[in-house]
């Protein structure tokens, strides 16, 4: 019992300059490493790259948001009411959708250089 861990674990590989500069910036913040990690992961800024790798998964979240968005539309306007949602249901999609519009709004933010400042018209 005592090897299982509640939450997943996240990992990955660095070089060992991107590992002294991630603990010095670590020791430099005051934090724990996790707690380090998990504020950096959250809530930098997220830069854009324009390749269809990007975009594409992008792409879907907006598509099954929509499809999503769509079928709970249909049910609220129809006259079966036995087809909406549970406030379970409502509240996880709340979450699920809220962290994806978060993510979105954050990469959009990453890319506003695209259409912010000099305009070349």
């Amino acid at each position: 019992m005592s090897n299982q861990h509640k939450n997943p674990t996240i990992s990955f590989r660095v070089s060992e300059y991107e590992r002294k500069a991630i603990k010095a910036r670590i020791l430099a913040s005051g934090m724990m490493k996790k707690d380090y990690f998990v504020r950096s992961c959250i809530y930098n800024r997220i830069c854009v790259v324009g390749k269809k790798e990007t975009i594409y998964p992008l792409v879907e979240v907006l598509r099954k948001l929509y499809l999503q968005l769509f079928t709970m539309h249909t049910a609220f306007t129809s006259d079966a009411t036995n087809t909406l949602p549970t406030s379970e249901e409502i509240s996880a999609l709340q979450t699920e959708y809220e962290l994806a519009l978060k993510a979105i709004i954050d990469m959009l933010d990453g890319a506003k250089y695209l259409w912010e400042g000099d305009r070349h018209e």
